[in-house]
């Protein structure tokens, strides 16, 4: 997604509906009610429902030329000192969500360690939440 986000990725369009239900249902939760608009798509993201898929090779990871600028970085503050090949991995996953969907993205995500998919989690909220705003789903 660029700044201004005009949300051309197609192979999201379903994902975002399902994505706003579960924002819908996790707002809806007793031990949720007050939390933030970005951690209620967090927890979205957490309960997204997974593809039941056939093992495929992953794609390459991005090389370290690609990585943009900390400044640029979708990646959360706390993972910007992360070592590179950490930083690659998240945003691979990221790069995934937008090429195969969130639901292959998460399910590759189980394969790393907890560190890369929380800040995948916290990266994507914050890649989508604009979008989500711009929806009306979230405030």
């Amino acid at each position: 997604m660029d700044e201004n986000p005009t949300f051309e990725y197609q192979a999201l369009e379903s994902d975002m509906k399902s994505l706003a239900a579960e924002v819908k249902r996790s707002r809806e939760n007793a031990e949720l009610r007050n939390s933030s608009e970005r951690e209620l798509v967090k927890e979205a993201i957490r309960a997204f429902p997974r593809l039941n898929h056939v093992e495929h090779p992953a794609p390459p990871v991005p090389s370290p030329a690609s990585v943009q600028a900390a400044a640029n970085s979708p990646l959360p503050d706390y993972a910007q000192s992360a070592p590179a090949e950490v930083k690659l991995e998240i945003e691979y996953l990221l790069d995934l969500v937008f090429q195969h969907g969130i639901g292959k993205a998460l399910s590759e995500s189980e394969k790393s360690p907890y560190f890369v998919q929380d800040a995948f989690h916290d990266a994507l909220a914050g890649k989508l939440y604009p979008e989500l705003q711009r929806r009306g789903i979230v405030k």
